[in-house]
C-alpha cells in the first residue's frame, strides 16, 4: 500500500511541475514567432507535453528551430494555464522550422511517429486529457497526403497492436508559449530530465523501437542527388547521346511545374500512391514504362505481372544498371528501395517474393512511371526495345 500511495504521489507531482511551470509566465505574442527564411519550411506536430516534443525536433540535423506553442482552440492569445486546464480546445504543439535541403517534411513525420504513443487517444504517457493527445497539423494538401500516408503505413507494419488514432487536421492560428516554456529542456535540464524520465515516455518508446534505429533519409537539391547516384554505380550521370531520348534534369521550380502534385511526393519525397488507384496496376498494354522524371527506361511490359498488391509489379529491370538500390527503414521496417539511376527518382522497393525467374517483385509506384506504348516506342526515340515485342527497328 506504501508503493502504491508513493507512485500515486510521484505522478501527482509529475502533473504539477508540467502544468504549473508556466502560470505566471508572461504570454508570447504571435509577432514573436520568427518568419522562416526563404527557402526554409514549417511544420505543426502535437506530441503530448510540448517540453519533451521541442527537445526531440532540436535535436534533429536540419531543424533550424523548435517552438512550443497551441494551436487547434478558438479564442486568441490562449495562457498555458487555461490550456493545461483543459476545455479550451488547444493542444500543446511545436512549430517546427526546418531546411528541406537537409530533411524532408516525410524525414519529420518519421522522427514524430517515434517519438508518441499513436495509440492513446487520452493524452500521452503521463499527461492526461485531449489537450496532451497527438496530432499532426496540415498546413497544405501535400503535408495532409503525406501525413495519410505515413500514418497508414505504420497502421499496416504491424508494430502497434492497437489502432493508430492519431488525428491529422487543418493548421488554424499557432500561438507561441510563454518565454519560460521555450527551450525548456535546455534552460532547466534537471527539472526537465526528471520529469521525463518519470514520464514514462522513453521506457515505452525504447520498448516499442528496440531493434530498430531511426534512420530519416535527408536528401539534398535534385542535382546533387542525381550526382550522388552516379557515384554509387560508378557512372557519369550525363546520358549517352547515342542512347534513349532521356531528357536533361529540370530544376526544382520546374519540376514542381511538370509534375502533378502526387507524382512529385512519390518521386521526390518518398510517398507512396494508393494501392489499386493508381494509372497502370492493371495496365496490360505492351511497351515499356520509363522514368516520369528523366525519361530513362526502366521496365517492360513483357516482365510485368499481376502481384495482386495494386500496384505495378515486375520480375527485373528493363536494363542491368537501370536502378539504384538503398536500404530504407522509412516506413517503419527494413526494406529494400528502389531509384533510378540517372534521376534519382524514388520508384518504389524491390521484394524476394516474386516469380521465377528471378523469384523477385519489383513493387512500382505508378506515379514514378510514363508508360510508352510498342506502338510509339520509334516515334518517341526507343525504337532499339521493338525487339522486346517481336518487332525489328
Amino acid at each position: 500500500m506504501k508503493i502504491s500511495i508513493l507512485l500515486l504521489m510521484v505522478v501527482a507531482v509529475q502533473l504539477a511541475v508540467c502544468r504549473q511551470a508556466g502560470s505566471a509566465d508572461k504570454q508570447m505574442d504571435t509577432t514573436d514567432v520568427p518568419t522562416p527564411p526563404a527557402g526554409f519550411e514549417t511544420a505543426v506536430f502535437a506530441g503530448g507535453c510540448f517540453w519533451c516534443t521541442e527537445s526531440d525536433f532540436e535535436k534533429v540535423d536540419g531543424v533550424v528551430q523548435a517552438i512550443a506553442g497551441y494551436t487547434g482552440g478558438h479564442e486568441a492569445n490562449p495562457s498555458y494555464e487555461q490550456v493545461s486546464g483543459g476545455g479550451t480546445g488547444y493542444v500543446e504543439s511545436v512549430k517546427v522550422i526546418y531546411d528541406p535541403r537537409k530533411i524532408s517534411y516525410q524525414g519529420l513525420l518519421d522522427v514524430f511517429w517515434r517519438k508518441i504513443d499513436p495509440t492513446d487517444a487520452g493524452g500521452q504517457f503521463v499527461d492526461r486529457g485531449r489537450q496532451y493527445r497527438s496530432v499532426i497539423f496540415y498546413a497544405d494538401e501535400n503535408q495532409r497526403q503525406l501525413a495519410e500516408n505515413s500514418s497508414r503505413a505504420l497502421a499496416a507494419s504491424g508494430i502497434f497492436a492497437n489502432p493508430i488514432v492519431t488525428e491529422i487536421l487543418p493548421l488554424g492560428t499557432f500561438y507561441p508559449a510563454e518565454e519560460d516554456h521555450q527551450r525548456y529542456s535546455q534552460k532547466n535540464p534537471l527539472r526537465y530530465n526528471w520529469y521525463r524520465s518519470g514520464s514514462g515516455r522513453d521506457a515505452f518508446l525504447e520498448k516499442i523501437w528496440a531493434g530498430l534505429p531511426l534512420e530519416q533519409r535527408e536528401r539534398g537539391p535534385l542535382k546533387e542527388r542525381a550526382e550522388a547516384a552516379s557515384v554509387k554505380t560508378g557512372q557519369s550521370s550525363a546520358p549517352d547521346a547515342s542512347a534513349e531520348p532521356v531528357r536533361p534534369l529540370p530544376d526544382e521550380e520546374t519540376l514542381r511545374r511538370q509534375l502533378t502534385p502526387m507524382q512529385y511526393q512519390v518521386t521526390q519525397e518518398g510517398a507512396t500512391e494508393p494501392a489499386f488507384d493508381n494509372a497502370y496496376w492493371d495496365n496490360h498494354e505492351e511497351g515499356i514504362y520509363v522514368d516520369i522524371v528523366s525519361g530513362e527506361p526502366l521496365f517492360s511490359s513483357a516482365d510485368k505481372y499481376d502481384s495482386g498488391t495494386g500496384w505495378p509489379s515486375f520480375t527485373k529491370p528493363l536494363e542491368p544498371d537501370a536502378l539504384v538500390e538503398a536500404s530504407d527503414r522509412t516506413f517503419f521496417e527494413a526494406r529494400t528501395e528502389v531509384r533510378s539511376r540517372l534521376a534519382d527518382s524514388h520508384l518504389g522497393h524491390v521484394f524476394k517474393d516474386g516469380p521465377p525467374p528471378t523469384g523477385l517483385r519489383y513493387s512500382i509506384n505508378s506515379d514514378a512511371l510514363r508508360f510508352i506504348p510498342r506502338n510509339e516506342l520509334a516515334n518517341q526515340g526507343y525504337g532499339k526495345y521493338l525487339p522486346l515485342f517481336g518487332q525489328g527497328r
